[in-house]
């Protein structure tokens, strides 16, 4: 049961806290710099409704640099601990990218649904309205273990995500399933059922909750939790996939009408204007937690089933809302997908759903909102036919930066990423590419356990397929006939083997291949493979079955080392007896130096 504390308020090990902000605030460059102001004593169920009545807005900025960074009713500054659900703090977040002094003014309003109102003058000014201070940003002098040694990770005109402090470029390899993650049983206001009846028994639902117990050996002394040790096995879970290698986590935020029925962040299952402060707060949590380990948050916002949900499906006061808590509460995170449904708009099996120009409205209120412009994508259907009809209507949308994938046929992955970057290069505004949910949809990665395990075939056809054509990398969905599956996984180490061909593959491209500067070829090499290049430079290429292949390399000249990548073992690059090439002649590129029937990778480099 949620109750009202006192306030009470924490530093950790990336944010700052003030009952009152201060005038002036130390900080290193893209800390979490939280400050909490003291506005109207209120509640979640105040007659006046803190979520849609109050507007808190505060601008920072720097020299010609401003950031207007939406705010948050907090309660009493402490829920993820108190559990309350009333209290008189509100908070913003802000993660500087630049040194120097930053200044910021709050602006603090009420009025009638004045939260969604675009206005700066509408309603009227009260408490903090006004406020001012100062952020005396520097350069860290210590090296930060996460990701704010890389900064954040943009969206920048082309095929990949780029990290804003080191140029380092983005290739994604990550989890699909659960779903439902946020469906667990430590997180306040969550059960599963979505009538009275269904969940009349708290203990009953609560039990259909995932609770992450075979990952409770991987939280560590020093970890977060919360409430006594609430959160330990989610963290731990979240420990065991960044200690795989692993960069991103799909969620859904809200499965209202969908598949689980057991993630939505308001203070019910029926509310569509309140927000649960508290279940919020644990959240943020786990994703301080997911961002301190270097991993993206792929945040899905509705499913397929519940498109229409809010406003019909159109961006009105439901949408707006449901996209600024989301925002205001989670958007200065580093590395950041919005996705902005899944499955989304009309199929054969869905003949309800959003259309195009309600697809583009979320997406451009969502950005126009948003002070970071985080990477936003929608997630596609799998038959061709429906994807085609909704993506090639959103070619060249400013708002839109990529798709993600859902396909039925793992051949297809190549091809489909090959389309759609060069469609979207085409229509002037590229997009990452991203395959994010394989078929058949009851197997989608098979455990490690299956006998007739699918996993060489995923590795080959889906992760290299996409990154051979240019593709910004893939998460793995569980299926729903598997154990451990798409809404009932409880043990990410049911793929531990899948893991690791992903972050074998994903540290070989980032310590050996220029991939940012190469383009696809596969003209130049035997039918059957694929060849990613950056022409008279680097070429790789890639066998997917095995065998052998010819490089055409008559447009260059120049000595070429030649060397070969095991994508099952991962490893050093290895030689065999053709060790060094010439250009000027269609060449053969010779045999694996072992397991000749299976995949392999060939990188060959200019000799200076």
């Amino acid at each position: 049961m949620k109750f009202f504390a006192p306030i009470m308020f924490l530093l950790t090990f990336f944010s700052i806290y003030g009952c009152h902000a201060p005038k002036s605030i130390e900080a290193d460059k893209w800390d979490k710099v939280e400050l909490s102001f003291t506005g109207p004593e209120t509640s979640e169920a105040d007659t006046i409704n803190p979520f849609t009545d109050y507007r808190m807005n505060v601008t920072f900025s720097l020299g010609e640099k401003k950031y207007t960074v939406p705010g948050y009713f907090a309660a009493d500054g402490n829920a993820a601990e108190s559990s309350a659900t009333a209290g008189a703090i509100w908070k913003v977040v802000f993660r500087p990218d630049e040194v120097g002094t930053w200044t910021y003014m709050a602006s603090f309003r009420k009025g009638a649904n004045i939260a969604v109102d675009p206005d700066p003058e509408a309603g009227e000014a009260l408490a903090f309205d006004g406020q001012t201070g100062k952020i005396n940003v520097k350069e860290s002098l210590a090296s930060l273990p996460d990701l704010r040694a890389k900064g954040r990770l943009n969206y920048v005109g082309g095929r990949y995500l780029q990290f804003q402090e080191t140029g380092e470029y983005f290739l994604k390899g990550g989890a699909d399933s659960p779903e439902n993650l946020l469906g667990y049983a430590d997180f306040d206001g969550t059960y599963k059922g979505s009538s009275p009846e269904e969940r009349s028994g708290e203990a009953e639902n609560k039990a259909q909750l995932h609770r992450y117990e075979a990952h409770a050996q991987d939280w560590k002394t020093g970890d977060p939790a919360w409430q006594g040790g609430k959160g330990k096995n989610l963290i731990g879970a979240i420990n065991y996939l960044a200690s795989k290698g692993i960069n991103s986590v799909y969620f859904l935020t809200m499965n209202i009408e969908g598949d689980g029925k057991d993630v939505w962040p308001y203070t019910s299952y029926e509310e569509r204007l309140r927000f649960d402060c508290s279940k919020l707060a644990q959240w943020e949590v786990v994703f301080d937690h997911m961002e301190k380990l270097g991993l993206m948050l792929h945040i899905v916002t509705q499913e397929t089933e519940n498109e229409l949900l809010l406003d019909n499906g159109d961006t009105g006061l439901q949408r707006k809302l449901y996209y600024r808590e989301l925002v205001a509460r989670f958007g200065h995170h580093l590395a950041i997908t919005w996705n902005m449904g899944e499955e989304n708009g009309p199929a054969d099996f869905t003949p309800k759903a959003q259309t195009v120009p309600q697809q583009k409205a979320m997406s451009a209120y969502l950005q126009s909102i948003n002070p970071y412009q985080n990477f936003l994508a929608i997630h596609t259907h799998a038959a061709p036919q429906p994807r085609y009809e909704i993506f090639d209507q959103l070619l060249g949308d400013a708002h839109i930066d990529g798709p993600s994938i859902q396909i039925h046929n793992m051949r297809d992955a190549h091809t489909e990423t090959l389309h759609w970057t060069k469609a979207s290069a085409e229509a002037g505004h590229p997009w990452v590419v991203c395959i994010d949910e394989i078929g058949p949809a009851h197997r989608g990665v098979d455990p490690d356990d299956r006998a007739d395990h699918n996993q060489d075939t995923v590795r080959s056809e889906v992760l290299w397929g996409n990154l051979m054509a240019g593709g910004g990398g893939a998460e793995w969905y569980f299926g729903y006939k598997n154990h451990n599956n798409d809404l009932g996984a409880e043990d990410w180490r049911s793929r531990d083997r899948m893991w690791d061909y992903t972050s074998n593959t994903l540290r070989f491209f980032e310590r050996y291949v220029p991939f940012w500067e190469m383009e696809p070829r596969d003209e130049l090499v035997t039918q059957g493979n694929y060849c990613l290049a950056k022409a008279s430079e680097y070429y790789l290429v890639y066998l997917p079955y095995g065998g052998t292949s010819t490089l055409d390399l008559l447009a260059t000249n120049g000595e070429f080392t030649l060397r070969w990548f095991n994508p099952r073992t991962g490893g050093e690059l290895q030689q065999t007896d053709i060790g060094t090439v010439s250009g000027g002649a269609v060449i053969e590129l010779g045999s694996a130096p072992q397991d000749g029937d299976k995949d392999w990778a060939i990188l060959l480099t200019k000799n200076q």
